[in-house]
């Protein structure tokens, strides 16, 4: 397992090694088909360059967040390889993908009130990192109403974990706006 020391580097390196081996098969929605790396990578960017985060647990999950989600990796294999503070950051944002997608969605509005911080730190990220992606590369077969929707949907998630961070808060506020506003005009 990584060990959590002074010095985060090391754990997430690890973490960008796992989360890049993991995903190695994926690609993402959008019309070129980018590498799913991107997206968690993304997300840590977001964390520590735009919220300067240097929490390495919350780091860490964000590089994480979708390998138990989107592939067959398990919570006790993150645990062995992360420890239990990562692994249970990345449950909290792990969708359970045997529910239909609408109630997915639901828990997700229902759910992000109550998580822990690190988590909403991860899911505020996750939000700005997909609203980006849709203004900038959306997937594929979406339409233009099925992107308002997420817009929509996206803003009721994290209308339910204001006060973690403002300053990501107002950063996706303002991606959520130009989104938004593009969109009328597509």
């Amino acid at each position: 397992m990584a060990a959590m020391t002074a010095n985060p580097l090391p754990l997430l390196f690890d973490a960008l090694a796992f989360a890049a081996h993991k995903h190695r098969d994926q690609r993402r929605k959008d019309a070129s088909a980018s590498p799913y790396i991107n997206h968690p990578i993304a997300l840590a960017r977001i964390l520590s360059v735009e919220g300067g985060i240097t929490d390495p647990v919350a780091l860490t999950a964000a590089i994480l967040h979708d390998t138990i989600e989107d592939t067959e990796t398990t919570a006790d294999e993150l645990r062995a390889a992360f420890g239990d503070e990562v692994t249970e950051v990345v449950l909290e944002v792990t969708d359970d993908q045997a529910l239909p997608k609408a109630e997915r969605k639901r828990l997700q509005v229902e759910h992000a009130p109550h998580i822990s911080e690190c988590a909403k730190l991860v899911k505020l990220a996750d939000k700005i990192a997909n609203l980006r992606d849709i203004g900038a590369s959306p997937p594929a077969d979406w339409t233009l109403q099925r992107r308002r929707e997420y817009a929509d949907w996206a803003r009721s998630v994290i209308d339910g974990l204001r006060g973690i961070h403002p300053g990501l808060e107002a950063l996706f506020d303002s991606v959520h706006v130009d989104l938004v506003e593009k969109l009328k005009h597509t």
